[in-house]
């Protein structure tokens, strides 16, 4: 048993492992579990992109949760500014997360970075939104073009996963957690994206829209499945809404201090522009 355990978790490190030692258990206490299509998530030493849509400061335990009982560690693209806490900077790089550098010249770094990890059969995670959804449904928004680009440049799968629930474990920007009653986080793998159409050409903004307008598509259609409910015909944007792109949108943005990212966010190899 114990060696069937490694194999599933083949790669994972020793921090990752101390990290999942510690909360697993956590987690199974405090939450209630409605597992769904974990056979789409493949083995360890396969490259993949897992994408979901992110409604809570919390899922990104639920997200890593769900892929650990399906045999996989999880390489989040996490701010930069995480890694600068002491102590649970030290844990998170240990963890060999990728550093997200936003609105400075270093934010190609983590594209490359996750590019490297899927050519090396690691799983890395993202949230295309780049943030919590703002949608007052709280379905996915418009994504940002990170995950497609990643596929289409190293040809792996990208795994569609919906999450539901963690919202009423911690709610959008909320710093108070309602733990009890036990609440029940749905999270739901779907089959590989298909975007083997769009492989092997030039990757122009056309073809790169276009790859993510399906990922996009298949996490919405994921959630709609959970919830039992029908998605808005158009998704949410985040500029046609005249929204920050990235923070709690309640809060005033200070203009003389640009906002930083407080989620784990998805590549951007060049620029907002690019990839939104």
């Amino acid at each position: 048993m114990a060696d069937r355990r490694r194999r599933r978790h083949a790669g994972a490190g020793l921090a990752f492992r101390a990290i999942a030692f510690v909360l697993r258990p956590f987690l199974m206490l405090i939450t209630r579990r409605n597992w769904t299509g974990g056979e789409h998530i493949p083995p360890p030493g396969t490259g993949v992109v897992v994408a979901a849509n992110h409604i809570s400061h919390f899922d990104p335990l639920t997200f890593a949760h769900f892929l650990w009982d399906h045999g996989r560690a999880t390489r989040y693209l996490a701010k930069e500014g995480v890694f600068r806490i002491p102590v649970v900077g030290r844990i998170v790089a240990a963890a060999r997360q990728i550093p997200v550098f936003r609105e400075s010249r270093d934010a190609s770094q983590a594209y490359r970075a996750a590019v490297d990890a899927v050519n090396a059969g690691e799983l890395v995670a993202i949230y295309p939104e780049g943030t919590i959804t703002r949608d007052p449904g709280m379905w996915p928004m418009v994504g940002k073009t990170g995950a497609a680009r990643i596929a289409l440049e190293t040809g792996c799968d990208v795994i569609p996963v919906a999450q539901w629930g963690a919202h009423e474990v911690l709610a959008p920007y909320s710093k108070r957690p309602r733990l009890f009653p036990r609440k029940v986080m749905h999270v739901s793998a779907g089959p590989p994206v298909q975007l083997d159409d769009l492989r092997g050409v030039a990757l122009t903004a056309e073809i790169v829209r276009r790859a993510q307008d399906r990922i996009d598509d298949a996490i919405t259609a994921q959630l709609a499945a959970i919830r039992h409910e029908s998605a808005p015909q158009r998704r949410f944007d985040v500029r046609a809404a005249g929204l920050p792109p990235i923070g709690d949108p309640t809060v005033p943005r200070q203009l003389d201090q640009p906002e930083r990212p407080n989620t784990a966010d998805q590549a951007e190899p060049t620029s907002d522009e690019e990839m939104s």
